[in-house]
């Protein structure tokens, strides 16, 4: 647990400051808020907050789109007004209640409510309307995230709706130093949504562990059908935990930027992921997946990281014995017709999985949506989306971590029978459980 501290890297910060960056796909640094269009980096760019490393700048020769970390600064340090809200200041957990105990970092000792009290993140979309949209990435500027360490357990928020992919990256990381780190999250189709919105309201906050968990960010940017060219490679090993032999087909991936098969010495090697922090999984039949926090630097090859996977325990749910990786259809989940609204048997169904999920904590699962092909193709996908949403928020009411939950709207992509008979087309329409963890 960090303490505060003056060490001489702030002299190296003081001595070797850039007076002002501009760059093609960021534009002026210095601003507090910036938009650019058809960069290399995307096809919209929009930030909100300053590149300046929280006000202690950069070394001349650093770029912080690199995945390079900061060197380590000082703390606390004097808040400038004019920044933009939520960016440049300690930020302090709002669970967090007692200032004398013991669970807290530095950053937490070091301020006061209500200045360190969390704040919002806004980005205005209004120059998004003009932009057909494929895919969108959240860029977060991020320093001193202790979760591992510290027990805190973060909650990530667009426009009220959880971003539990971003959470469950923010909740691996384990930052120290203080040191500043870039990293670089997909949105999902659910998210791609809200950009229908005036504004994004990003939140960060730790509600519930009553950790003093102190954190802050640089900037914020939204790339709108994003290029990444700031990237690197990742390689690794794939083995199992308790022989140390090399496990051959296994899968490696970095969600929503790649995955590979490892080979026969359990090898693997990601290719363009982006630069910055990043969690890979390893996974393999018969066995619990692994993950590990890597360090990817643009055009460079990361040290090799070791994911090693323990035999799967096993579960019993609906008469069949489930491990890591299975797939269930869950027949008895229905919805009133065109409808996201499930039916009483549907909600019975749920009640087993709640119970299921309860009695064993580290489960994790993904819940996909999948309907007949009748109609458009898009609608279904969207109808298919809704559903699985449904099925996650009567979990969470249930009293079921919404992390622990992962959903998909496949719409008719996936189908398991012919879109040729009504039997058939009743098949397609159907919600899928998979186990992801255990």
């Amino acid at each position: 647990m960090k303490k505060p501290f003056f060490l001489f890297v702030s002299l190296i910060f003081s001595l070797n400051l850039f007076a002002q960056r501009t760059t093609a796909t960021d534009g002026d640094w210095s601003k507090q808020f910036m938009i650019l269009k058809k960069t290399a980096e995307a096809d919209l760019m929009i930030r909100v907050g300053d590149i300046d490393n929280l006000g202690f700048s950069f070394p001349e020769d650093y770029n912080p789109f690199s995945g390079r970390s900061t060197y380590s600064h000082s703390f606390p340090w004097d808040v400038n007004k004019t920044d933009a809200k939520g960016t440049d200041k300690i930020m302090v957990p709002s669970s967090y209640k007692n200032f004398n105990a013991v669970n807290q970092d530095g950053y937490t000792g070091s301020t006061k409510r209500p200045a360190n009290n969390p704040s919002a993140i806004s980005i205005p979309l209004a120059e998004v309307k003009a932009v057909k949209i494929d895919s969108a990435a959240l860029q977060f500027f991020i320093d001193d995230f202790q979760a591992p360490s510290m027990g805190s357990k973060f909650q990530v928020k667009i426009n009220g709706l959880r971003f539990t992919e971003a959470e469950k990256m923010i909740n691996r990381i384990d930052q120290t130093g203080p040191v500043g780190k870039l990293i670089t999250i997909r949105l999902t189709p659910e998210l791609l949504a809200k950009l229908n919105a005036d504004s994004l309201i990003i939140t960060i906050d730790d509600p519930t562990s009553k950790i003093g968990d102190g954190f802050a960010l640089d900037f914020v940017k939204l790339l709108i059908n994003p290029k990444m060219i700031y990237t690197g490679k990742v390689q690794g090993r794939i083995i199992d935990a308790t022989t140390r032999e090399p496990i051959a087909n296994a899968t490696a991936g970095i969600e929503g930027y790649g995955m590979a098969t490892s080979d026969a010495e359990g090898n693997f090697i990601l290719e363009n992921i982006p630069a910055g922090l990043n969690i890979v999984k390893g996974s393999a039949e018969g066995y619990s997946s692994d993950e590990k926090q890597i360090d990817v630097i643009s055009e460079e090859t990361s040290e090799p990281v070791e994911l090693e996977l323990k035999r799967s325990g096993k579960v019993n749910f609906n008469n069949k014995t489930l491990q890591e990786g299975d797939n269930l259809v869950m027949n008895n989940i229905q919805f009133e017709v065109n409808s996201a609204k499930l039916l009483p048997a549907g909600k019975t169904e749920l009640d087993k999985l709640a119970a299921l999920m309860k009695d064993n904590p580290g489960i994790e699962i993904l819940l996909s949506g999948h309907t007949s092909a009748e109609g458009a193709a898009a609608l279904n996908r969207e109808l298919s989306l809704k559903r699985v949403r449904s099925c996650k928020d009567y979990l969470a009411a249930k009293g079921i971590d919404e992390e622990r939950i992962t959903i998909k709207g496949y719409g008719p992509d996936m189908p398991i029978a012919p879109n040729d008979t009504e039997a058939n087309r009743a098949k397609n329409r159907r919600v899928e459980l998979k186990v992801t963890r255990l």
